[in-house]
């Protein structure tokens, strides 16, 4: 048996390491609480910062703000949780290349959160969510072209539903997106929340491709160091877009005329900023147990959560356009899963067959 297929826990990858750390149930507890996290902090992320545009905010370089200004409380995580200090099997590479190599990430995370602040403002959250679930099928590309994926029947499938999933909401006339929205600027939201979808499938692939070959130390601390840095940069890159546009003189303005109170305008976007690094949490602990691309298809749940909170709390329309749409988005999804456990099925059996002392390649 060759080693061409990759599980979905990659032999010689940190995720095998550590796999090997805990326990079976250790293991497994771990991923469900990032996987909690995850769904969690981006379903009320999602529906925070549509509240903060539907009770008049308007500024989208504050929306971008708020999703990584609330790094430093992943610092919680980094005392708190000890890893175990693994042995460096090659020569370390230099301060400079890897502070270039988090600037330029940082500066790539700070435009795909304008992407996303841009497209949440002309969309609603339901029709937002469901776009995004394009980002499975960009991430299988690139997993394939960096991180040497390799493709599968399950796997091209999903890539095409989920590709006529946001082909729907693409030609979708009765959108009911928030009242008065020209179509010229639906379609603006709608390309920028699929290009900041693929910006984030394409970020997680080369923080991986990092992990693997640049920093080769596989611990939470540095998977976790590695989110706070470049949240880091990209908050420094918010600020200064924020002051550059003059946004900031709005801000006073902005708060005295939101529509539950300027209470409630601070609380919006401290929350949302906390919604955030919950998810980021869940984001990093699913990289450093699983791989990047078991990180964006757990991130995709939030499709079965979000379009439907936003029902309940916008009141948002779900017409038939977007039912079809969700249910072709969970279809691509569950055939990602199945293909994650056909892989994980498949590891243990090999695990569990002793390998020959005279076995020759095949």
């Amino acid at each position: 048996m060759t080693d061409n297929e990759e599980p979905m826990i990659a032999r010689g990858t940190m995720s095998e390491l550590a796999f090997n750390k805990y326990k079976r149930w250790q293991w497994w507890f771990l991923v469900a609480l990032s996987i909690g996290f995850l769904i969690i902090g981006q379903s009320a992320a999602v529906i925070l910062g549509r509240f903060y545009y539907d009770q008049g905010g308007n500024s989208k370089w504050m929306a971008t703000l708020v999703q990584t200004v609330a790094f430093p409380l992943l610092f919680i995580p980094l005392c708190t949780i000890r890893s175990p200090e693994e042995a460096s099997t090659s020569v370390s590479p230099s301060i400079k290349f890897i502070v270039l190599i988090y600037f330029v990430l940082g500066v790539l995370i700070a435009a795909d959160n304008m992407m996303y602040s841009t497209g949440l403002l002309y969309l609603s959250a339901s029709t937002y969510s469901l776009i995004c679930a394009s980002q499975l099928a960009f991430n299988a590309v690139f997993s394939y072209f960096i991180n040497a994926q390799k493709f599968t029947a399950l796997i091209i499938n999903s890539t095409v539903i989920l590709t006529f999933s946001a082909s729907l909401l693409a030609i979708n006339e009765d959108s009911h997106e928030p009242s008065g929205l020209s179509k010229g600027k639906y379609l603006i939201g709608f390309l920028c929340t699929l290009g900041a979808s693929a910006g984030y499938s394409l970020l997680l692939s080369l923080m991986q491709l990092t992990f693997e070959k640049v920093l080769k130390k596989e611990t939470f601390s540095v998977v976790l160091e590695m989110q706070i840095y470049t949240s880091l940069v990209a908050t420094s890159a918010a600020v200064i877009g924020l002051f550059a546009s003059g946004e900031w003189r709005t801000m006073h303005g902005e708060m005295e005329g939101f529509g539950k109170g300027q209470v409630a305008y601070v609380m919006t976007l401290v929350w949302t900023a906390i919604a955030w690094q919950v998810c980021s949490v869940g984001v990093v602990g699913l990289i450093f147990l699983v791989s990047s691309l078991y990180s964006n298809v757990i991130s995709t749940v939030s499709l079965a959560v979000t379009p439907i909170a936003a029902v309940i709390v916008f009141h948002d329309k779900m017409n038939g356009v977007k039912i079809i749409s969700m249910l072709l988005a969970l279809w691509g999804f569950a055939s990602y899963i199945y293909q994650n456990y056909l892989d994980d099925a498949k590891a243990r059996r090999a695990q569990a067959v002793p390998k020959p002392q005279n076995d020759s390649a095949c």
